[in-house]
Parts: C-alpha cells; sequence; structure tokens
C-alpha cells in the first residue's frame, strides 16, 4: 500500500478516534478521579491508545507510519526543542529567587493575594506582546509569578489562569506573532494584487483583542478581590520576602529584547540563559555547583533539573501529535474542511463567518490547540468561502484568528497549552498541582474573546468588506465575485 493512500479501519473513519478517545478516558480517570497531575499517566495512556487502535486498522504497518509522520512534523519538532531549551531558564529563574523578589515588590506596593492575578495578567500580555509567543511567555511567568502566588495567598488555578490568558494575548495580537503573520498572509485580496498586510489586521483586530483583554482584567479583578480572599498565611510569608532575586530581572529583559529585535526565540533564550547564569553568579544567588554538579553517583544543577522537568511532557507532546498524525491520515481533517467548504451556510456574510470561525475552531482542536499550524492548513479554505460573499481580507484573517486563539486552543484534554501549564504548576512549595480542567475555567481570556467574536458574527461588529482596490467598505459587493480568482 502507498505511504500516501488513506489509513483505513476496520470500524470505518470512528477508528480514528479510538486513540484519543482512550487518551481522554485516560486523563479523566488521572485528574478527575484519582487526583494524579501526572504527565506521564497522560503518555501512557496516549500510548495505550495508539497500540489499541492499531490492531483495529486495517495495514497495521502505515498505522504506525502516520504515527510517525505525525511525530515527525515540523510543529512537533519544534515544539519539542522549545521545551528541551526553555527548560533550563525555567529552572534558572525559579532557583535565583525571581519569584520572591516579586513577592517583595508587591507587598511594597500595596498589592495582596486578591488582586495579584490581574497584576500578572498585565504583566504576561506585556511579555507576550514584546514577544509575540506564548510559549515563551509561558515558560518565563509561570516560574516567577505562580511560587510568588503562594506568599501572597493568590487563588491557585485564577493566577494560573491569568499567565496562560496573558501569554496567549500577545500570540493574538503581537504584530511578530506567527498566528497573526500565518493569518494575514493566507487572505488575498480580489480587486488588487497582494495578500492582508500585517499592520491593517493588527490595527483592526485590536478593538476584539483590547475589549477581550478588558474584560478579562476586570474579571480576574473582581474575581479576585471581591469573591475570593487572600489566603491563610499570606502576610507572614510575604513579610519574609527578599528584594534581591529582582536583580535577574536584567537577564529577563535582555532576553525580551533580543526576541523583539531580532524575532528569534532561540537566540533570546540563550542569551537569557547564559546572562542570567553570569547574573546569579555575580549576585550570589548561586554557586558554580548549581550549574551543573554531581552527588552520590546523582547529576545535579539547574540545566539537569530543566531537561529533566521537560521529558515528561515531551512525551506527552509526541504522543499527542502521533494521535494527530493517524487523524490525518485517516482523512478526518480532510473531511472536515470539505463539509465546511461545502456547506450551505457559507453562501452569505454571516454565514461564511459562522463557517469560517467553527471550521476553524475544530481545525484548532483537531490540532491540540497549536494555533499556527492549524491556520496554515485551514487559510486556503477561510480565503475561499470568505472572498466568495465579499468579506475584506482583514476581516476574514481576524475571524480565523480569534476564533482560533479563543476556547478552541484551551480544550480540556486537548490543548498543549493546558498540558504546558499544568506541568509547570507541579513541585512548587505551597502552591498545589492543577489539573488542565481547572486552569481551563480561570483562562479568561480565551473564553471572553469567543464570546466577543460570536457577538462580532451575530450582529455584524466589525464586519467589512473588500471595495474598489482593497478599501473596507460596509456593504457587500454588488455583484459577485469568483473566491478563486488570482490575486
Amino acid at each position: 500500500m502507498s505511504s500516501t493512500s488513506t489509513l483505513r479501519f476496520r470500524t470505518g473513519i470512528s477508528g480514528a478516534f479510538i486513540a484519543p478517545l482512550i487518551f481522554l478516558v485516560g486523563a479523566t480517570v488521572h485528574f478527575v478521579f484519582l487526583g494524579a497531575f501526572d504527565m506521564n499517566a497522560l503518555t501512557m495512556s496516549a500510548l495505550v491508545g495508539l497500540m489499541l487502535a492499531a490492531l483495529v486498522a486495517k495495514d497495521y504497518a502505515r498505522f504506525w507510519e502516520s504515527v510517525i509522520a505525525g511525530i515527525a512534523t515540523p510543529i512537533a519538532m519544534t515544539v519539542t526543542l522549545i521545551l528541551f531549551i526553555v527548560g533550563p531558564l525555567a529552572a534558572l529563574v525559579e532557583e535565583t529567587g525571581v519569584s520572591e523578589g516579586f513577592v517583595w515588590l508587591a507587598t511594597e506596593i500595596g498589592v495582596g493575594g486578591g488582586a495579584f492575578p490581574a497584576v500578572v495578567f498585565v504583566a504576561a500580555c506585556a511579555m507576550s506582546m514584546s514577544t509575540g509567543t506564548s510559549l515563551g511567555t509561558l515558560f518565563t511567568a509561570f516560574p516567577i509569578f505562580y511560587p510568588a502566588g503562594a506568599a501572597l495567598g493568590a487563588e491557585p488555578a485564577l493566577l494560573a489562569g491569568a499567565i496562560l490568558s496573558g501569554a496567549l494575548f500577545g500570540d493574538n495580537l503581537a504584530p511578530i506573532s506567527d498566528t497573526t503573520i500565518v493569518s494575514a498572509t493566507t487572505q488575498r485580496f480580489r480587486t488588487r494584487p497582494g495578500v492582508a498586510d500585517v499592520a491593517g489586521v493588527v490595527a483592526t483586530r485590536a478593538k476584539y483583542a483590547l475589549t477581550a483583554a478588558g474584560a478579562s482584567l476586570v474579571l480576574y479583578l473582581l474575581i479576585g478581590t471581591v469573591f475570593l480572599a487572600d489566603g491563610p498565611g499570606a502576610a507572614p510569608a510575604a513579610a519574609d520576602a527578599s528584594p534581591r532575586g529582582l536583580v535577574m530581572l536584567i537577564p529577563i529583559v535582555a532576553l525580551f529584547v533580543v526576541a523583539f529585535v531580532m524575532r528569534d526565540l532561540y537566540l533570546a533564550i540563550t542569551v537569557g540563559l547564559v546572562g542570567g547564569t553570569v547574573t546569579a553568579l555575580l549576585a550570589g544567588l548561586m554557586t558554580p555547583a548549581g550549574i551543573v554538579s554531581a552527588k552520590d553517583g546523582t547529576a545535579e544543577g539547574f540545566l539537569i533539573a530543566g531537561v529533566e522537568d521537560m521529558l515528561p511532557l515531551i512525551g506527552l507532546s509526541l504522543m499527542v501529535f502521533g494521535m494527530l498524525g493517524v487523524l490525518q491520515a485517516a482523512g478526518v481533517l480532510e473531511l472536515v474542511v470539505t463539509r465546511i467548504s461545502e456547506s450551505r451556510l457559507a453562501g452569505t456574510p454571516a454565514g461564511a463567518e459562522v463557517a469560517i470561525g467553527g471550521g476553524q475552531s475544530i481545525v484548532t482542536a483537531l490540532f491540540a490547540g497549536v494555533v499556527g499550524p492549524s491556520i496554515v492548513t485551514f487559510g486556503p479554505v477561510v480565503d475561499r468561502i470568505g472572498a466568495s460573499v465579499g468579506l475584506h481580507p482583514y476581516r476574514r484573517a481576524n475571524v480565523m484568528d480569534c476564533f482560533a486563539m479563543g476556547a478552541a486552543c484551551v480544550l480540556p484534554a486537548l490543548s498543549a497549552f493546558l498540558f504546558i501549564s499544568s506541568d509547570l504548576t507541579g513541585g512548587v512549595d505551597g502552591m498545589p498541582g492543577l489539573s488542565p480542567a481547572s486552569i481551563f475555567l480561570a483562562c479568561l481570556y480565551p473564553l471572553v474573546l469567543t464570546v466577543i467574536m460570536v457577538f462580532s458574527v451575530v450582529t455584524g461588529w466589525g464586519r467589512t468588506f473588500e471595495g474598489p482596490d482593497g478599501a473596507q467598505v460596509k456593504e457587500p459587493p454588488s455583484t459577485s465575485r469568483s473566491a478563486d480568482r488570482p490575486a
């Protein structure tokens, strides 16, 4: 059988969902019933699901070829590499007491545990806007702010949700974000040559993203200060905090500057790691043995700990991408795209936007919440559907990206963002490890953004059409254009 042929199962296309279903059951059992927030248990569930699904495949060898193909995709390897290189950075930040410095600072300016999630949300938004990367923000912000929440008495799930929300905000709006760039460049003009420019897309997207961010900030502040009280024992712990760790903000700021100027996450993390190590040594926050050492035959140091901490998450990521490879080989993604593009719903502007938002949400969920590749996959379909009813490229890009960055990218048991955030809450003194489901409920920005975009589609708020020479106009074109007209 050709390696490019469709993967088939004895149970029909439902066989492609056996592994994800077993994975979902395993996640539910461990997280909900056993209270075990362990990435290794989830990796085991996914692996067992794949092994059982393979027995139902008509071509056993072809099944495992599709698993390998999913694991070998550029996005899977990119996520794996990023996890490896940010692990030591996260361990360094945790080791050198930056969070304690923030506890001291928050105490000095009078920020209590109730307001802390709101403050952290703003800080995470600033971080993600400056780098355009949600993953980089997560691995920098969690080791700083989540332990600080223990001393200040912040509600753990609300704090974790605020960090993830802030990380997603920059990914949604930053001009240097890969999702922003891809969402723009996949949408072609029909009345002039070229594709949607990033500046125009960001300018028109700001009203949705900033409205969602403003509403989220108010909700974090209200929930933290009105509905939840500061945790017991917060004041004594905060009173003992030291400002020494704040010196580590120097390499962290350098990391963000390099990421913003050079637009290279790997270089930025390297600068942060090297600069952070030197700063920690000079400030007396760490000894050379804290970098790499051995005790009783066991390797120690933050470099070792950082890599070790990432291994369970990397194993889970590889299994998730393996399951996605099966779905892709079985034609599930192609079936979704075909059904949506041929739907009668796509015949009106509002209906086209429903098809775009719903279709992009489904594809994003199938990509484990990883937005960039899902937009690359579905973007050409959005271009065709939206152009057929005259929607402006800016509007198409914004509906597509905002629905992708909404609830679809943080669905429990599917979202890589939730699994990463859950893993980063583990092993923190005074704070519990959180399940993906509990973080989802507190991840307000994508949930509010989804509500705003549904409102926008239903009411037509922000809907524009392509006029002469690519101008934005309020009324649809009087004559239909071919959606496939060359740019």
